[in-house]
């Protein structure tokens, strides 16, 4: 091997590159910020995580430790198992998007229902009860928590804004928010608001499925760049190594660092199209540690 590799000046170049780049990174990341994740999202119970973190961080080792015996590349060994560790999140999301479709389906029925039930007569304490029976599995648990709070005598509206933060789901805030204004000021044409609101929602399904369809191709292609990408690495480093023996050395790896690192960015880019832009809520419960929720008969 040669001396020249193991050149001081050369790592020292190196370090100060990735510092200075390291460091951009995250100015740039702290002057634009995150955006704020869901309520929801923030209460992912720790049984879940250890649950999700052993099962695919076990293939994630295997596979790295498969990948570091076949080329004796730590570098691809180790980005072999975060590849293997986040494939979901930059090339899944299939599921997540027909869940969340779903949802909305389940919605524009339950909102047609709610309408048709109310055009008898009927108020909203006996309507949604009766709707929630019928409802579609997708919202069916979250109707039943909101038919057990009105059952508790919690009153209506905060009901609603409990059963709204259950939902989480831009669409809902609509209906919900509808339901809410009815709730406190029992004004007439709620069954129009509804109706027209289901309307919506049907066209926001048909939107989805549109995009869905549209998007799978890119999704398809994505999976396919990674695997023949992978395919064609790992295939040198296994059958034609002299080919591939620059990158053996310790400055090999680091150059090898960088290809994978624009080849993360590429695909994180390409996940990025892939996904579909939902409009944020804006019907959300103010949460207060000092204010304990309503139990049974108990007002807050």
């Amino acid at each position: 091997m040669d001396s020249a590799v193991f050149n001081p000046t050369t790592f020292a170049a190196l370090g100060i590159g990735a510092a200075i780049g390291g460091g951009l990174a995250l100015l740039i990341a702290a002057i634009r910020g995150f955006p704020a994740k869901p309520q929801q999202e923030r209460q992912r119970t720790a049984a879940d995580v250890i649950r999700f973190l052993s099962t695919r961080g076990a293939v994630a080792v295997v596979v790295g430790a498969v990948v570091l015996a076949a080329t004796r590349w730590p570098t691809a060994a180790i980005a072999s198992g975060v590849l293997v560790f986040f494939w979901n999140q930059m090339f899944g999301g299939l599921a997540a998007e027909r869940a969340a479709l779903a949802r909305v389906e389940a919605l524009a029925a339950w909102t047609e229902s709610l309408r048709d039930t109310i055009a008898g007569a009927v108020g909203l304490e006996q309507a949604i009860p009766a709707t929630a029976r019928a409802a579609s599995p997708a919202i069916r648990e979250n109707l039943h928590t909101l038919v057990d709070r009105l059952r508790a005598r919690m009153p209506m509206p905060q009901a609603l804004e409990y059963f709204a933060d259950d939902m989480d789901d831009a669409s809902a805030d609509l209906v919900i928010a509808a339901l809410i204004l009815n709730s406190r000021l029992r004004g007439p044409g709620l069954r129009e608001v509804l109706g027209a609101l289901a309307q919506s929602s049907r066209e926001e399904v048909d939107m989805r499925q549109r995009v869905m369809a549209q998007r799978s191709s890119t999704r398809r292609s994505v999976q396919i760049v990674v695997g023949v990408s992978v395919a064609v690495v790992l295939g040198l480093a296994v059958f034609n190594k002299s080919f591939v023996q620059p990158y053996s050395t310790a400055t090999g790896q680091l150059v090898l660092l960088g290809v994978i690192a624009l080849f993360a960015a590429g695909f994180f880019w390409l996940r990025k199209l892939s996904s579909i832009e939902t409009p944020a809520r804006f019907l959300q419960r103010a949460h207060s540690p000092q204010v304990p929720e309503q139990r049974g008969g108990e007002q807050r």
